[in-house]
Parts: C-alpha cells; structure tokens; sequence
C-alpha cells in the first residue's frame, strides 16, 4: 500500500503516508482553497435561496492556473463562440468554484483526522486512518471521499502543470523539466507534480469496475 492507494470493501481506498507526504498534501490543498477563493456567503439577512441563483462572473480569470481550472467552454474563435462562453461561465463557474473547495476541503479534513495508532494496536482503532512506526499513516477514504480526492489531486497537477509550463510534447529530452538537475528550484514542484500523478492513476484504479 506504501505510495499507492489500494481499494477498499465498500468501494472506498487507502494509502500509506509518512508525516513529510501529509504535509506536503495538506498544504497543497490549503494553497489550493487560497487560489480558488472562499466561497460567497448570503449577506445576513438575505434570502439564502437567491444566493443559489446568483450569477458569475462572464470573463475567463487572469490567472493562468485559474483560467485552466475555469477553461471557456466553447473556445474564443469568434464572436459567437465567445458570447456562448460568457453566458455558460455566468451560470456555472460558481457551482463549479464550490465543487472545487468542497474536494479540497475534503482532502484538509481526512487528513487532519489522521490520529497517531498506538503500537501494537489494530489499524481499526484509529478510526479514519493510524499512524504506525516511523509516523506513517494510512488513510482510508470512504467512496465519496475518494471521489473528492480525484477530483482535488486533478486540480492540484492542473494548477502545478500551469506554473511549470508543462508540455504534453516534453518527451524527457535534455533540458526537460523531467531531467532538471536538483539544484534548480523547479525540482521539488516537478517531483511533487509527478507524485500527485501516480497517486491520481492509482486511485482511479481503485475506483474502476
């Protein structure tokens, strides 16, 4: 189970983490929930029902990593395409900004609810994960956990693939972003972009028929 998530019965999944995986997770998912933006709460007051109906925003975002995670939904070749792409993003980025936080909000809470095993103790007594000798820990994520974990790692390698400007042509050549040496201060984000890919594929594994 070490590095890869393993289904569980009942349609959920678990992976073993040490604490240096679990910080790097969970701060990830923190700077995640900062790039996305809290979500817009009813003034008091206000009808709680019409914040259901109220409208986005119609410009895609300027920030790239954003404008990545709200692509347009019909292009920018003409007119037409770009008027159909400001009306669709007016009635649905705000539902989608939501499902987004609620996933990374997810991935903070289950690994937050990691909670040190005694020795000799069954992984069962720790309830939603334990954390064993060496301080590694094994969560175990519920189907709809998981499925909000898939949906946040997706968000976590779209938004470090953005920053790291990466290219679906980068066939690991010299001068790849694959090669960097360890001194260059790109390293620990391409390792960590690679990491959340191998954890995203195993954990659509668990989720497969």
């Amino acid at each position: 189970m070490a590095g890869h998530f393993e289904a569980t019965p009942g349609g959920g999944a678990a992976v073993a983490l040490d604490e240096v995986e679990i910080a790097i997770l969970r701060s990830l998912a923190v700077q995640l929930l900062e790039l996305i933006g809290p979500g817009d709460e009813p003034a008091e007051g206000a009808d709680p029902l019409a914040a259901l109906f109220a409208e986005g925003p119609s410009e895609p975002p300027s920030d790239p990593a954003l404008a990545r995670l709200f692509p347009e939904a019909y292009g920018d070749d003409d007119t037409e395409l770009r008027e159909a792409s400001a009306e669709f993003r007016r009635f649905t980025e705000n539902d989608l900004r939501t499902r987004k936080r609620d996933d990374a909000l997810v991935v903070v809470r289950t690994l937050d609810a990691l909670t040190p095993q005694p020795e000799g103790a069954s992984r069962g007594d720790s309830g939603k994960g334990g954390r064993g000798e060496g301080g590694t820990a094994v969560l175990t994520l519920t189907a709809d956990e998981s499925r909000n974990w898939l949906g946040s790692l997706n968000d976590l390698r779209l938004t470090i693939g953005t920053r790291l400007e990466v290219s679906g042509e980068d066939g690991g050549e010299d001068g790849s972003l694959y090669r960097l040496p360890d001194s260059d201060p790109r390293k620990p984000m391409v390792m960590a972009y690679l990491w959340l890919g191998a954890l995203q594929e195993t954990l659509v594994e668990t989720l497969m028929p």
